[in-house]
């Protein structure tokens, strides 16, 4: 296959420092710091670490720079990489912008939730118990789905702006405010009293709690972190100019993506252990236990408002990633403008969100398999469509198009790796996510 020449008009990034940036800020976002520090609380604290680390550098290098790849060799979105593969494999390119509009629909719940404990944390907080505040909040039939609709409008507003105007500068200002606001986190986290005791939990493994369950949490979370299979890094990756080393931007991204996570647990486990809170209390880590400990420490009102705009940063990066790719494939497929593509998506994401912002709420007794309409769309996107969409971009790229890693890598032996990868275990290790997440 050649590549097709990219037209006059298509968009690229001004520079290989804009293109890093915004990959990077497409992979920091929720899943690093909501989503890690309680997984991994969950899953035994150093070991799940040491396990991520080694899954994320060497297994999910190869799908990612396979995803960006194909971008830069085919100079299209989604569909359209796909369609100029193989027509026939046009339908399953349809799938990455169908999982990037799913999985609008819940991770902007969440973006909204956080422009709430903003809020909450500018005027005095007169909160006791936080489970029920969390609890009344998310149950409310109308502020939620308000906060939820104006978050995704921030994300399209940006992204209807166009790559340079809207996703380059915005990463551009919200990365660097991300990692100061996170460093200076992490220096009062570690100043507490008994601090040591979440340092020691995230960094002195107890490998008896090493089991296949916790791998493929690692290998889960690795994958929605990168935002591997949802059509983000190969819409990024069609902008590319032809003389970027992928492989080097790459190890970038992931070193970059692992040091956030890594960050963010620093600076949330020592504070937890430092107050006699359980790593382990899962998604409510973020939104009940952290305020709660915010609450009983000087200038509190402070840390939280620096703690919740550290997250509206990240999910903002990471949330208009998601738009673009199914804002590009409109644009490319329909021959529309980007205004009118966002302001379509717009809608689309609006129907879809609001029902599962309302599922904690008035449409918790709405199940769809047993579960609620937000839960659902996480199963979904998480545990079936992300993996499925990858697993069908390597087997394309390794059986079909028959990529040699040393068209890709300067070295034969990790050229040979890659390809064995690309074709046997990044397969084999999807697969089995699949099957983990559908018992």
């Amino acid at each position: 296959m050649k590549a097709v020449k990219l037209e006059d008009k298509r968009p690229t990034w001004t520079s290989k420092y804009a293109f890093i940036i915004t990959a990077i800020g497409s992979a920091v976002g929720l899943g690093n710091i909501w989503r890690f520090p309680y997984v991994m609380g969950q899953n035994g604290g150093a070991i799940f670490l040491a396990v991520y680390i080694l899954i994320i550098s060497t297994i999910c290098f190869i799908p990612l720079i396979n995803e960006l790849y194909i971008g830069k060799l085919t100079k299209k979105e989604c569909v359209g990489a796909y369609e100029s593969i193989n027509p026939k494999f046009k339908y399953l390119g349809v799938l990455n912008p169908i999982t990037g509009v799913l999985i609008s629909a819940f991770y902007f719940i969440v973006g909204g939730w956080i422009i709430n404990y903003i809020l909450k944390s500018l005027i005095n907080n007169d909160v006791i118990d936080y489970g029920q505040y969390f609890s009344e909040f998310i149950q409310s039939p109308l502020y939620p789905c308000l906060l939820t609709v104006l978050f995704l409008f921030i994300c399209v507003f940006i992204t209807a702006r166009g790559i340079k105007k809207g996703i380059e500068i915005t990463n551009k200002i919200l990365m660097p405010l991300l990692a100061i606001i996170l460093l200076f986190l992490v220096i009062i986290s570690i100043n507490l009293p008994e601090a040591n005791k979440g340092l020691e939990y995230m960094f002195k493994p107890d490998f008896s709690k090493l089991n296949s369950h916790m791998i493929l949490a690692a290998l889960g979370q690795a994958f929605f972190t990168l935002s591997i299979g949802m059509g983000a890094l190969l819409t990024y990756g069609s902008y590319i100019k032809e003389d970027k080393n992928l492989v080097k931007s790459t190890y970038t991204i992931i070193l970059s993506d692992t040091t956030f996570a890594i960050l963010a647990g620093i600076m949330i486990f020592p504070a937890v252990f430092s107050f006699g809170m359980e790593p382990n209390s899962g998604a409510g880590l973020v939104f009940v236990t952290l305020p709660k400990i915010f609450s009983q420490i000087p200038c509190g009102n402070i840390i939280a408002f620096a703690f919740f705009i550290l997250l509206f940063c990240a999910a903002v990066t990471s949330g208009i990633s998601i738009v673009e790719g199914p804002c590009a494939t409109l644009v490319e497929r329909f021959k529309i403008s980007r205004v009118k593509a966002c302001s379509i998506l717009f809608c689309i994401i609006s129907l879809l969100a609001i029902p599962a912002t309302l599922s904690f709420g008035i449409l918790s007794d709405l199940t769809i398999f047993g579960q609620t309409i937000f839960d659902f769309l996480d199963f979904l996107t998480s545990n079936i469509m992300l993996p499925v969409n990858t697993l069908f971009l390597c087997l394309i790229s390794g059986w079909y198009l028959k990529i040699n890693g040393v068209n890709i890598i300067n070295n034969k032996i990790f050229a040979l790796l890659f390809d064995i990868g690309l074709k046997f275990a990044v397969p084999t290790a999807l697969i089995a996510l699949v099957y983990m997440g559908l018992k």
